[in-house]
């Protein structure tokens, strides 16, 4: 069993080459980027992508994935600006080499029409451009919970999933049942575990069951997220930032970073032993 790993090094810097110099020192081959230099990854300018990818082609690093906020509005907001920003996207991941943009299914939906509604306009955009769309779990939009996913992706089965398990945590989900459901439209995981009250922690110290699903998983690409200390940007991903925050804070983002990706190789390791 052989896995790739990708990694959030937002988490570790903010800077660009902080980000490099994290996923060095732990060995990382690819980055799901979402902030670089202080700037989400959907606001970037084409000559920005041009400066990311010279950076990570001379660290011999990959863009696995755009962690972006696509879809993380409600469901009422204006979308034709933000389908726009999202086209523009897809010519910055063909620059960045990424082969993936991460999205989400909307805030204060009541029903899936006008969630399928919007997410049909993304995937025509990105008809024939090579980039696969990966719907990710999360709290409070449509999709969180896996019931409401399995009927995103029997509605757009060319929508591929991003399985969060903590995300699963939080919205009260159990974690294998999600699996049992989701994992024939699963693209890729992202690393994060939690405890039942929702607080974040180090992969293999939650209900996660993260060694059951590394198991049961057929892909190869690991995002680690870690989430275990406040870092640049976090106040716009989460209403309430330090709501799931646990008993695991380190002391910089570094070490936060380096202990979300060792805890992940201990799993890694064990499974291979087994």
């Amino acid at each position: 069993m052989s896995f790739i790993l990708s990694a959030f090094a937002d988490e570790a810097a903010s800077s660009l080459d902080e980000q490099i110099l994290a996923m060095k020192q732990n060995n990382i081959r690819f980055l799901e980027i979402r902030g670089v230099d202080g700037i989400n990854i959907a606001d970037i300018t084409p000559q920005k992508a041009v400066e990311i990818r010279k950076k990570t082609d001379d660290a011999s690093l990959g863009i696995w994935s755009l962690g972006s906020p696509f879809g993380k509005i409600g469901i009422n907001e204006e979308f034709e600006p933000h389908l726009e920003s999202f086209k523009r996207s897809i010519e910055n991941a063909h620059i960045l080499g990424a082969k993936n943009i991460r999205i989400f299914s909307f805030y204060g939906a009541d029903s899936i029409s006008p969630v399928l509604s919007r997410l049909e306009k993304f995937i025509e955009a990105a008809k024939g451009s090579g980039i696969t769309l990966c719907h990710e779990n999360e709290k409070a939009i449509y999709g969180d919970t896996a019931p409401k996913c399995l009927e995103i992706h029997k509605a757009l089965p060319e929508l591929k999933a991003v399985f969060d398990p903590a995300n699963f945590i939080q919205c009260g989900q159990n974690v294998k049942d999600a699996w049992d459901m989701l994992s024939p439209y699963v693209c890729y995981m992202h690393i994060k575990d939690a405890l039942a009250d929702g607080s974040v922690v180090p992969a293999g110290k939650g209900i996660g069951n993260l060694e059951y699903l590394l198991g049961k998983y057929r892909g190869t690409v690991l995002t680690i997220e870690p989430h275990l200390s406040i870092f640049s940007g976090r106040d716009k991903l989460e209403a309430t930032p330090d709501a799931f925050l646990g008993k695991f804070i380190y002391p910089d983002n570094m070490t936060a970073f380096k202990a979300a990706t060792d805890t992940l190789k201990e799993i890694l390791n064990k499974i291979e032993r087994t």
